[in-house]
C-alpha cells in the first residue's frame, strides 16, 4: 500500500513538471529551443486542453538579457487573428509571481544573466468560448519583451 501511494504522487509529481512543447512568439510556430523551459499543467504538446471552471499553472524559466526593475504579465488569446485578453491574468504584476532556480522567493528588480522561474496560476472562466486559440504569454517591461511563448490550445466543457 505505501509503495502504490509513492508511486501515485511520483506519477503525478511527473504530470505537474513535465515539459511543454511551445513555440517562440512571432515564429510562425517555431518550438523554444530549451524544451524545458516552459512547464503547464497537464500539458506536454499542443494543443493544450483548457477546460472551462478549472486552473492552469505555468511555470517558465528565463534568463533575463538586462536588469529589470518591474515585468506585467501580458496574455491573449489569438482568435481568428484577433488578440482578446486572459481576464484576470492579462496585465497584471508579475514581479509576485518570480523565483530564483532554488525555489526561494525573488522579487523585482530582477538582476541581468540570473535564471528565474516565473509561476502563475489563471482561471478558464466559463464565459470562454469553446473554441481553438492559441495563447500568447509574455513578460514585459514597459512595452519591452522580457520573454514570451505561445502554445496551441482549446477551450473545452
Amino acid at each position: 500500500m505505501l509503495r502504490e501511494t509513492a508511486l501515485v504522487f511520483a506519477a503525478l509529481a511527473f504530470v505537474l513538471v513535465s515539459s511543454t512543447k511551445v513555440n517562440e512568439c512571432g515564429t510562425g510556430g517555431r518550438q523554444l529551443p530549451d524544451k524545458n523551459q516552459v512547464q503547464i499543467t497537464n500539458c506536454d504538446a499542443p494543443p493544450c486542453k483548457l477546460k472551462k471552471k478549472t486552473r492552469v499553472a505555468i511555470s517558465q524559466t528565463f534568463t533575463p538579457k538586462r536588469d529589470i526593475q518591474r515585468l506585467r504579465t501580458s496574455v491573449h488569446a489569438n482568435i481568428m487573428g484577433l488578440p482578446l485578453p486572459f481576464i484576470g491574468v492579462d496585465g497584471t504584476d508579475a514581479c509576485n509571481n518570480i523565483f530564483n532556480i532554488d525555489e526561494t522567493k525573488a522579487s523585482c528588480p530582477l538582476k541581468k544573466d540570473v535564471q528565474y522561474v516565473y509561476k502563475n496560476v489563471f482561471p478558464i472562466l466559463e464565459i470562454y468560448p469553446k473554441i481553438s486559440l492559441v495563447v500568447h504569454w509574455s513578460l514585459k517591461e514597459n512595452n519591452n519583451v522580457i520573454t514570451c511563448f505561445e502554445v496551441p490550445s482549446r477551450i473545452s466543457s
